[in-house]
């Protein structure tokens, strides 16, 4: 906690800092990095629906499918994709999107744009089932701000340029690097909160096909940045692939105090500030007797890792305060029963 907030002090006294984060006061960017409660939101209740569960998962796929629109095309997500549905009779409302620099990734090759088109895509495609699966149930979406992008990789200790990971395909791989891989372990430590009845109705079985895609995502952006490296000749010459092991690390020390067994839905986060005991580093491959260099999974039993909502929310936040209900890429909240860190 206290390495978390020495690097949080020392990038809010840097230059770099306030550009990263496109001229927004500092006194505001601290507030989202280490954190802040928000009267919008209340604890969940003890007990909680499969639809509650959906909209936890929707809020992420908002974010998701903003990030990678914008990135493909300049666009984000029609009003009719983010709108509250027809009968909707919830209480939480539409928010909208900060973008600071995003527009779509300049200099991209055929196949690089035909990539993030396809993931782009699919994304769309997740907020649009799952709002559809929901019905009237559905909420709209928060808001979202592209522009933390800044202020978390400051935070994570990236330096050189101001981090922006629609500036290059190679800082968009990074940026993509921070959602595939909290999208994949969502999904798994949420697969326990599903009831029996919502197993019955297809609900796990639907949620285990988007985990699957975002794993298929999350796999692509990883041995995009491995092979990078590898192709450069090492991972100096290629320092995306040390910013992507800065930003795992930054993911341990928000998640601080939550860790569980390797690979089991309580969640795994490792010891703090040592992305080895989460993720095995990204790294150029050396033999079969080491761990994974590439997949975020346990290195004893090979198990992909999962999340609790508490985890993910920390992270989505940049904040490893408990009691927070609002923060870095949601500044009001998810729009969720789920909103507000208790652990």
């Amino acid at each position: 906690m206290e390495k978390l907030k020495s690097i949080v002090d020392k990038a809010l006294s840097r230059r770099t800092f306030i550009a990263g984060a496109g001229g927004i006061a500092a006194a505001t960017i601290a507030t989202e990095l280490v954190g802040c409660g928000s009267s919008k939101h209340t604890p969940p209740p003890s007990g909680f629906t499969d639809a509650d569960v959906l909209n936890f998962a929707l809020n992420l796929e908002y974010l998701e499918a903003q990030f990678y629109l914008y990135a493909a095309t300049g666009q984000g997500l029609s009003s009719a994709d983010t709108a509250a549905p027809t009968g909707y009779t919830g209480t939480f409302t539409e928010g909208a999107v900060t973008l600071g620099s995003a527009a779509a990734v300049p200099g991209l090759t055929t196949q690089q744009q035909e990539i993030i088109n396809e993931i782009a895509y699919e994304e769309q495609e997740h907020v649009r089932f799952l709002r559809s699966a929901l019905g009237s149930s559905a909420v709209p979406m928060p808001s979202i701000d592209l522009s933390f992008f800044g202020p978390l990789a400051v935070a994570a200790g990236i330096t050189g340029p101001t981090f922006n990971p629609f500036s290059s395909f190679d800082y968009f791989l990074v940026g993509a690097f921070i959602f595939e891989d909290v999208g994949v372990t969502a999904y798994a430590g949420a697969a326990p909160l599903i009831s029996p009845a919502g197993v019955a109705a297809g609900y796990l079985t639907a949620a285990s096909g988007i985990l699957a895609v975002e794993a298929y995502h999350a796999a692509y952006i990883r041995t995009a940045i491995t092979g990078s490296a590898i192709a450069a000749g090492s991972a100096t010459a290629f320092p995306y692939i040390t910013a992507a092991n800065q930003v795992a690390d930054l993911r341990a020390m928000l998640t601080v105090g939550n860790s569980g067994a390797p690979g089991t839905a309580t969640g795994n986060t490792g010891a703090p500030g040592s992305s080895s005991s989460v993720e095995t580093p990204l790294a150029l491959p050396t033999s079969l007797t080491t761990p994974s260099s590439i997949v975020a999974a346990d290195p004893v039993n090979a198990l992909g890792f999962a999340r609790t909502v508490n985890q993910v929310l920390h992270v989505v936040y940049g904040s490893p305060t408990v009691g927070i209900a609002s923060g870095g890429f949601f500044p009001d909240g998810v729009n969720s029963i789920f909103a507000k860190t208790t652990a």
